[in-house]
């Protein structure tokens, strides 16, 4: 695997040069699920078969720790935030062995400072290139203290930023925010997922006006991943157009159906390379992936089914035992399997089935 020599920022802290270069090429993260036994106790061997799932449909790296990967992970009585970023990170070193480029290991890292530095800390110590740092539990606090905290937690570990939608625990963050996040030197990503047009320009904007080309910026957006691939971003900076685009997508969507979103980012890319017009198809696309994803993320009744939806179209699959997570109330929705059976249905040539029943005994082997 070729090595290049690692840069130094401003404050000292090491970015590894070839996970920065991926990112910034643009790369399929699924946003990874938990595997939990009828007991609700942890499957590891399923939790490794959908790590393998996803390095073999052709993902870039995987997050862990996650809002799918469900946040009660980090409760003590649970105690499988560790666990779970260990298995991670056993299946991508295995799979590194024999690949050209190593895939990129981002951590959910969440809390307050405090508990967020030390996740930051563990996810480093596990050999994790980034952390995903979720704002969630600091609502109340200014965006000045925010920034504080996010320079906190990127002494720790690269950053990956996030702009979680209001419906399950965002908060509103202005263009000054993210002007000043880009500020900081660790940040080697920004995750937009407002699922709100406005919000992501204000981070696209704050990126380009703060100077940072050396920011990969990723979609969140559940509901425009198509189009978000497709568009470029232009604005004035000192009267000089600078153009920017969204190249990847860290995504809860992702999880399922990996394959064909591997696929669809290639094609994506390929338009934007070859600089033409955007296809009438992938246009048609964008509409049946986000409908698709209403489904999944039960988008009807304000995302309440969104993990247990996942995990439904995975059981299908066979790479998990059943819908369960560690709230025995976070459940399917009234007419929710009725939506992902009507998206089966509608779409069929966005599912991956065959492909994993091809591989499905394999991964769960071994």
């Amino acid at each position: 695997m070729k090595t290049l020599k690692p840069t130094i920022t401003p404050s000292g802290r090491i970015i590894n040069p070839i996970i920065h270069r991926i990112m910034q090429r643009g790369i399929v993260i699924p946003a990874g699920p938990l595997a939990l036994t009828r007991e609700r106790k942890l499957d590891e061997r399923r939790q490794r078969a959908l790590c393998r799932y996803y390095i073999a449909a052709g993902s870039g790296g995987l997050a862990i720790g996650v809002h799918t990967t469900q946040f009660a992970i980090r409760d003590p009585k649970v105690g499988l935030y560790q666990p779970v970023l260990e298995i991670a990170a056993e299946e991508m070193s295995r799979a590194d062995v024999t690949r050209a480029e190593p895939l990129v290991r981002i951590a959910g890292i969440c809390g307050d400072t405090r508990q967020a530095a030390a996740e930051a800390a563990q996810a480093r110590n596990l050999g994790y290139h980034a952390g995903l740092l979720s704002l969630a539990a600091m609502k109340d606090v200014t965006e000045e203290e925010l920034i504080a905290h996010c320079r906190s937690i990127a002494a720790e570990i690269p950053l990956v930023g996030f702009y979680l939608q209001l419906a399950v625990g965002g908060r509103v963050l202005s263009y000054s925010f993210w002007r000043g996040f880009a500020d900081i030197d660790n940040v080697i990503a920004i995750k937009m997922a407002p699922f709100n047009r406005y919000n992501t320009i204000d981070v696209v904007r704050a990126v380009v006006e703060a100077g940072r080309d050396d920011i990969a910026l990723y979609t969140g957006n559940d509901d425009n991943i198509l189009i978000d691939l497709l568009t470029p971003y232009r604005f004035k900076v000192n009267g000089i157009p600078i153009e920017r685009r969204i190249t990847g997508g860290l995504l809860g969507h992702w999880s399922v159906w990996t394959k064909r979103a591997v696929e669809l980012l290639e094609e994506c890319h390929s338009v934007v390379s070859s600089g033409g017009d955007m296809p009438v198809e992938l246009m048609r696309k964008s509409i049946e992936v986000t409908d698709s994803n209403a489904a999944f993320f039960d988008a009807a009744n304000r995302f309440a089914g969104c993990i247990p939806g996942l995990h439904e179209v995975l059981r299908r699959q066979g790479l998990l035992e059943g819908i369960w997570c560690l709230d025995p109330a976070e459940t399917l929705s009234p007419g929710q399997k009725e939506e992902i059976d009507r998206a089966y249905n509608a779409y069929p040539h966005l599912n991956d089935d065959a492909f994993v029943t091809e591989h499905l005994h394999e991964w769960l082997s071994g």
